[in-house]
């Protein structure tokens, strides 16, 4: 539950933060996380915990509902102007150079339609800190979201509603009470959920019914990708991966090489790229090829990636966007 440990950290220190920048917050801490984020004097320097492409935009949302975005390829960052909540975001998705969702603590969803510069809140729930960890919509209505004790949200009206789904128990368990850490979608539209124990759900109906799949491993799994080339990949706890060839009915152990805890994995071009804690980066070019593995030299604990086509990767962390190497 690294990320989830990084993120709480984040929001229990809200008040001394709120107080250091002058704001007169009092209250508690879900009050302080149901006000409009402050502006910050170094944004893109803050904690960011996930990144999304907004057509060529990139955005980035992390601690105290700080969402900042770059229209020069990561060179420059500027703060979100309008975020109407404080509240750890720790997921962010678009579905089109416009219109995007982000997703974080106190079960909060935020909306933007202007690709990523304003947000409005569609949900919070200030009566239990139950996070939410990721967010997909398949189309501009449809999406779901998930978070912590196997919290499920759809909504089929672009986030105007979103309802509670009941996710069925995991085999031999008396209750569905798995956290849900990442949500993805592979090209025939079957959707996977990395869990605990390495544990992955997969849905072929939109999400409407769900499976467990057996990965083979017993560590939590906190991110997952759908390869161009039919691959199913997903990564946790201490190094841990394991891929799929045939839609996750089987799995098989994939060697990092590395102790490091994954945190994100995504496609790059027809191959993978992953980061995760103590600096990890690695990169596989194509199926087949053994994974180019390095450690950062300041050990930097590593958030989340997106790779720049002709670039290098663009790198998040605790300590934001960081510099490729």
């Amino acid at each position: 539950m690294i990320k989830t440990l990084i993120a709480a950290a984040a929001l229990c220190a809200s008040a001394a933060a709120f107080a250091g920048a002058g704001t007169g917050a009092a209250g508690t801490v879900a009050d302080w996380a149901a006000m409009p984020a402050h502006a910050w004097p170094a944004p893109a320097h803050m904690m960011l915990m996930d990144a999304a492409r907004a057509g060529s935009r990139l955005v980035a949302v992390g601690e105290h509902g700080v969402i900042v975005h770059s229209d020069d390829g990561g060179t420059t960052w500027q703060q979100a102007s309008k975020v109407p909540v404080s509240a750890t975001l720790s997921a962010v998705t678009f579905t089109d150079a416009q219109h995007g969702w982000a997703v974080g603590q106190w079960g909060v969803i935020l909306a933007t339609s202007d690709g990523g510069d304003t947000w409005r809140r569609q949900r919070i729930d200030l009566s239990t800190d139950q996070p939410l960890f990721s967010v997909l919509f398949t189309s501009a209505r449809d999406g779901i979201a998930v978070g912590l004790w196997s919290l499920m949200l759809v909504t089929h009206d672009g986030g105007l509603t979103w309802t509670k789904v009941a996710v069925p128990k995991p085999p031999g368990a008396s209750r569905a009470d798995r956290n849900l850490y990442h949500l993805f979608a592979d090209r025939q539209g079957a959707l996977y959920i990395d869990s605990e124990q390495g544990m992955v759900l997969k849905s072929t109906d939109g999400g409407a019914d769900w499976t467990y799949l057996t990965t083979g491993g017993k560590g939590t799994l906190w991110s997952g990708v759908a390869l161009p080339d039919g691959r199913i990949v997903v990564g946790g706890l201490l190094g841990s991966m394991y891929q799929s060839t045939d839609g996750g009915t089987t799995w098989s152990p994939v060697n990092t090489g590395t102790k490091s805890s994954i945190t994100d994995l995504v496609a790059a071009g027809n191959g993978l790229l992953g980061v995760g804690l103590d600096g990890l980066v690695f990169k596989q070019r194509t199926a087949g090829e053994s994974l180019e593995v390095m450690h950062r030299e300041d050990r930097a604990t590593l958030t989340a990636a997106l790779p720049e086509p002709g670039a290098k990767e663009m790198l998040f962390s605790q300590d934001g966007v960081l510099a490729s190497r």
